[in-house]
């Protein structure tokens, strides 16, 4: 086990050795950002000047270097725009996000692994049918559409739920509605397809032949052993929400690390950009270690190399 993770640690830091130079690659190759920093009135003198000053006229190989002894440090640099340490800056917007997801997250996944089960269970009925067509519906509407047709009915043509900010319980609901849609028919298509697989198995068929009962065959034999591929994709859910809750802040005006990532890719704001890839590749990558180690407790079969 000890070298198991040992090999994933040292996996995970030349994953995100590559990454800070994708990264830093795309962010000098987007454009030069001093112009829009200093605005249409100021002069070549004055741009080449603020670049000097920010060392952004040294060869990219020397500002690669600098960034990632400084970021090693955990000095990820200043925000060109805001003049403030880009490390505090996120990281005083991402308990927004983290919030944003828990809350989704918490109502969404019972209920998407609920209707996998009955779907499973009542396989070709009516509630079968139902359930795929939901599930269909919310995996096929962009996010960003959810989003909009939530605010245009529930905040502006009724006024029941604010369509911005975040300045209360109320201010939740659309966001987490928006995100939860899509959770609920991700689970569902993924619950029941791994209960079938389950219950078609001889081991059920040997259950119901000694006479279990089918309440005890679903919960305690069935979904244990259908949890593992739900297991994984809660990890990969949570990251992938977290890179991708840009659309829904940025509709919903939500303070997060997805509306700092929009304005500053807008802005070219290479530290903050930078410093929001890295914190989530990082999440990523300590998230799926976790979840590998979650397996050998749901299957003892799971052995690691």
């Amino acid at each position: 086990m000890q070298v198991y993770i040992l090999k994933r640690l040292l996996f995970g830091v030349v994953t995100l050795i590559g990454l800070s130079v994708i990264v830093f690659g795309i962010t000098r190759a987007s454009g030069d950002p001093i112009p829009l920093l200093l605005g249409t009135q100021a002069t070549a003198e004055q741009i080449e000047a603020e670049r000097e000053r920010l060392g952004l006229d040294e060869s990219l190989p020397v500002q690669y270097w600098r960034f990632v002894n400084e970021a090693v440090a955990g000095d990820f640099g200043d925000s060109l725009f805001y003049q403030e340490p880009a490390s505090e800056m996120v990281m005083d917007r991402f308990p927004a996000t983290l919030k944003l997801i828990l809350v989704s997250m918490a109502f969404a996944i019972p209920l998407g692994i609920l209707l996998g089960v009955l779907c499973a269970i009542k396989h070709n009925k009516m509630i079968d049918f139902l359930g795929r067509s939901l599930a269909l519906f919310g995996q096929a509407l962009p996010i960003f559409l959810v989003a909009i047709l939530l605010v245009l009915l529930f905040s502006v043509r009724w006024e029941i739920f604010p369509a911005a900010g975040m300045s209360g319980p109320k201010s939740y609901v659309l966001p987490c509605v928006t995100i939860g849609l899509f959770i609920v028919a991700a689970f569902t298509r993924l619950t029941r397809s791994a209960m079938l697989d389950v219950l078609g198995s001889d081991y059920i068929a040997f259950g119901r032949a000694r006479g279990l009962s089918e309440k005890s065959l679903v919960l305690k034999h069935a979904l244990k052993n259908a949890a593992i591929p739900i297991l994984t994709f809660v990890g990969l859910l949570f990251t992938r929400l977290l890179a991708g809750t840009v659309a829904v802040e940025a509709v919903f005006g939500w303070p997060g690390i997805g509306l700092l990532a929009y304005e500053s890719v807008i802005s070219g704001d290479y530290a903050i950009i930078q410093t929001i890839v890295l914190l989530v590749g990082a999440m990523v990558i300590g998230i799926n270690l976790i979840i590998d180690l979650l397996y050998g407790q749901l299957d003892p079969r799971i052995r690691y190399q």
